[in-house]
């Protein structure tokens, strides 16, 4: 019972963790002149992907592979089917008014990189520079386009900027930034190590495969930042956040996360991904191209479609 209950509180750690480190470096980055986009893009997408990351590297150092790996695949697919149909159950998703066309054909290009880099065997240092340089030349684009955004005055003002993060506030004062900053550099280490150690435990106890571990109570846990704001954006009918922030927590996930954890050691791929995993995780990313491309919404019965196929994928890997 008890690597469950160091199970369940290093998760409760990560989660606040996280969320400590997002608000201390945006408000840093604002008292400091960064604009509010560029906040967003990047030092937000980094925080909210900061236990993910974590837990990578803590698992590779641990020799735990399949957790990593598991961790990363499962939360992709996690973040389609689960985090995007939960929310659609509740309220209708107007995906129909969104642009994420780029983004959206960023992410497919991203998680066929991984796939063929994984065919390989074992991912490598080598292929963690393909991967970050991947996500850089990603990244060079969309600054690219905010700054053409910006002076073409399509952006919008400072202020409804401000408005898209979370407890933004320019005129915080540095104590209480620091307080967050060091909360957040504190419990992320901590929380990804006791829920790494006892996750594997567990694996051990029940003889059950890390990766499956990986793949459904590591993954599920690191996708509930995601799946909150992806619920406050939908009541508050802000689908072009929802779906954004799907789409760029997985890019970065494939991308940034497996790259910086090859550093750590070389990461083995377990055959299981190579066969199954891997293209349940691109199935779902193909099955929201009408949402995409055919401006559909994603309506109730798409929210219960996507939430149904999730569970038959949790009862398939049991």
């Amino acid at each position: 019972m008890m690597p469950w209950l160091f199970c369940a509180l290093g998760l409760v750690i990560l989660l606040l963790a996280g969320d400590a480190l997002v608000r201390g470096a945006v408000n840093l980055s604002l008292r400091l002149g960064v604009p509010a986009l560029i906040v967003s893009l990047t030092i937000v997408a980094f925080g909210t992907s900061a236990p993910e990351l974590l837990i990578a590297v803590n698992a590779v150092h641990d020799n735990a592979d399949g957790i990593a790996l598991g961790n990363v695949v499962g939360s992709n697919t996690a973040n389609i089917l689960l985090v995007l149909g939960i929310p659609a159950i509740i309220a209708t998703l107007h995906t129909s008014q969104c642009s994420t066309r780029r983004s959206y054909v960023q992410m497919l290009m991203a998680s066929v990189l991984f796939i063929g880099l994984a065919f390989c065997g074992t991912l490598t240092i080598w292929s963690g520079l393909i991967l970050l340089t991947a996500l850089g030349f990603f990244l060079v684009g969309a600054f690219a386009q905010a700054r053409n955004h910006r002076r073409n005055g399509c952006s919008g003002s400072d202020e409804e900027e401000l408005d898209g993060l979370e407890d933004a506030d320019p005129d915080m004062p540095y104590w209480r930034i620091c307080i967050y900053l060091g909360l957040g550099l504190i419990g992320l280490p901590l929380g990804a190590d006791l829920l790494v150690d006892n996750a594997t435990i567990i694996a051990r106890m029940y003889h059950i495969s890390e990766t499956v571990i990986g793949l459904t109570l590591v993954a599920i846990g690191t996708s509930l930042p995601e799946l909150a704001t992806t619920v406050m954006a939908t009541l508050r009918r802000q689908a072009d956040v929802a779906l954004g922030n799907v789409i760029g927590s997985n890019m970065f996930n494939l991308l940034a996360i497996i790259g910086i954890a090859t550093f750590v050691g070389p990461i083995s791929v377990d055959p299981e991904f190579l066969q199954f995993d891997l293209w349940v995780m691109l199935g779902a990313s193909l099955l929201i191209i009408p949402f995409v491309f055919l401006k559909q919404d994603i309506t109730r019965l798409w929210g219960f479609v996507l939430t149904g196929l999730y569970i038959a994928y949790l009862a398939v890997l049991f």
